[in-house]
Order: structure tokens, then sequence, then C-alpha cells
């Protein structure tokens, strides 16, 4: 910006901030015996304040060129301001100097999480055709919610999808029926009604997708229940996860005439476990520990028992529960 640019910038911000701006405006209303002017609206304006010791000379301006150095002058000032914003943008209050900000944060893979929410699809599910993962997640979430509760299979499958189907409620519950029958539970007719195996969730029809999701909640909730009878006294579940394999071991063993529910289990990290019966008294826990194991008295009688396992490092939202189904 050259001088004479700058000289009258300062002059006219001078003009603009002079409380004697009054002088000027006094020239205008003077008559034309004192001034000789004829047309007023032709006088020259002088800007009168004292500038010498600003080192600039006073200038003279017509009336009508006023508001174009107006325009020009705030558009010098906006490209200044411009440029000194870049060359020196403005710091947030906690920043000493120019920091980079990522455009996105990445989640940590141990992060804050449900207690089912870091389980994989093929630890619970064999469908013949996938999920999407949206609809894997919020059946396990139904599930987990459900397994506990003492509602029948078929109430707890239709509660459990119906959110994924609005105002298909009486659909759902019809295939709920089906679904509880052999041929659906394998998937066979699922296979027959869908056109190709290989297409994906999205090109099934809405009653395929209902079917395939009420399959997929019935294996949720039969893969979070393990049963153990005088008859069969082991069972064992696997699971697998994104932070690694979980291993239960659950035993019904007879000790003199007392008989106890012993479980076992291998944790991807350390973890607890805590058995719990129906009443609250009728409680164990375990020590924290990648293999924790935990045992309970439990009388002669059909009873389901809750198993909830919590790993401190994951900062569970809610512990994963199974369910354990005793029958004398």
């Amino acid at each position: 910006m050259n001088s004479d640019s700058e000289s009258l910038q300062y002059q006219l911000l001078t003009w603009l901030m002079i409380d004697n701006v009054t002088t000027g405006e006094q020239a205008l209303v003077k008559s034309e015996e004192d001034d000789g002017v004829s047309n007023p609206l032709n006088q020259n304006i002088t800007v009168t304040s004292d500038e010498s010791g600003l080192g600039v000379e006073p200038q003279t301006f017509q009336i009508g060129e006023i508001p174009t150095v107006q325009e020009r002058y705030q558009a010098v000032l906006k490209r200044r301001l411009q440029i000194q914003s870049q060359n020196h943008p403005p710091l947030f209050p906690w920043e000493s100097e120019l920091v980079d900000y990522p455009e996105f944060v990445e989640q940590p893979s141990i992060a804050s999480v449900s207690g089912w929410g870091w389980l994989t699809q093929p630890s619970l599910l064999n469908l013949p055709i996938p999920i999407p993962e949206k609809v894997f997640q919020e059946l396990a979430t139904k599930c987990q919610a459900l397994v506990t509760s003492s509602l029948p299979l078929g109430a707890k499958l239709v509660q459990a999808v119906e959110s994924l189907f609005p105002d298909e409620h009486q659909a759902v519950n019809d295939l709920a029926g089906l679904v509880l029958r052999s041929a659906y539970r394998s998937g066979n007719a699922v296979a027959a009604t869908a056109p190709n195996l290989q297409s994906d969730y999205s090109d099934l029809l809405p009653r395929q997708q209902m079917a395939l999701s009420l399959m997929a909640a019935r294996q949720m909730l039969e893969n979070m229940t393990l049963a153990v009878s005088l008859t069969e006294p082991v069972a064992e579940k696997l699971l697998f996860s994104s932070v690694g394999n979980l291993s239960f071991k659950v035993e019904l063993q007879s000790l003199d005439q007392l008989m106890q529910l012993n479980v076992q289990a291998e944790l991807p990290m350390q973890g607890n476990l805590q058995l719990q019966g129906e009443g609250a008294t009728n409680l164990a826990l375990s020590p924290i520990s990648v293999n924790p194991g935990v045992e309970l008295s439990i009388p002669e009688t059909n009873q389901t028992y809750f198993l909830k396992v919590e790993f401190p490092e994951l900062n569970q939202s809610q512990p994963f529960v199974l369910v354990i189904k005793v029958m004398m």
C-alpha cells in the first residue's frame, strides 16, 4: 500500500473521529453574503482539525466524493484485517501457539462400551444371509435386555424385532410363530423364499427381512443361555469378541446331599463373574482374574441363574449376562 493511500485513510479516519466535526457543518450553513457561495452543494469541505502533529497536510474533498472514499477505505481496511488474520491467526484461550487439530478422533479399541456391543456376529449367529451390523447391534441390545425376562420365547422374539419394522406388529407376530418351528429355525424356509442366497439383507423382501431378523434374535437368545441337568451336568459356551475369546464351562455337581453350581471362565482380560439365583442372598462373586471361577450352593429344584461378566478395563455401561438353566 503506497504512502498517499495511507495518508488519505488516516485523514478520513481522523475526520470521522474528531469532536470538532461541526466546523464543517457550520461552513455549510453560512449565508451567501459571508462566503460568497451561490450553491452550497458545490462548495468544498476542509478537514480543519490540527493535523500538524500527525505530519500530514489537510486535504479537501468534494461532497459527492465522500461516499466513494468511505467505500474505498472500508475495502482497504477489510483487506488489511484479512491479511493480518491469515498471517497471525487468533488463538483459543487455552492455546499458547497455533495447533493443527485432526478432522476426527479415532476411538480406541477398548473404550466405554455396553456389555454386549463388542461381541461379533459369528459368535452368536449362523444365518443363510448376514444381517447388517446396525441390525445386529440393535437385536443384541434387545436380546440382552430380554434374556433375563420370564416372558415366553415367542413374546421375546416379537419384542426384540418389532422396533425394526414399525407398524408391522401383526406380521412380525405371525412370522414369530413360524420361526419357532424347526424349518425356520434352521434357515431352510428363508432359503426357500429368498430368490438368491448371495444377495444382501437390503435386497430381501420385508417379510424375508422380518424372518431373518427373528431367526437372528432366536439364535442370540439361545447362545446367551446354558442348560445343565443331572443327566447332562456340563455345558460349555465359546463367544468371540473384538478383544478376544470368552470361554465358559458350567457344571452341576452333587456333593453328599448338596447340589452345587460351578462356573469357570477364560477371559481375554481381567474380569470377574457374579452368579446369582432368584433371591438377593443367593449370590457368589469371583475375584478379578483372566480365569475367574465361582461356585454356588443351590436347591434341588428347577431354577434359572444369571451369570454376569464384567471387565473393569472396558468401562462397561452394563455387564454381559448369560442365563444358566438348571433342570433336576
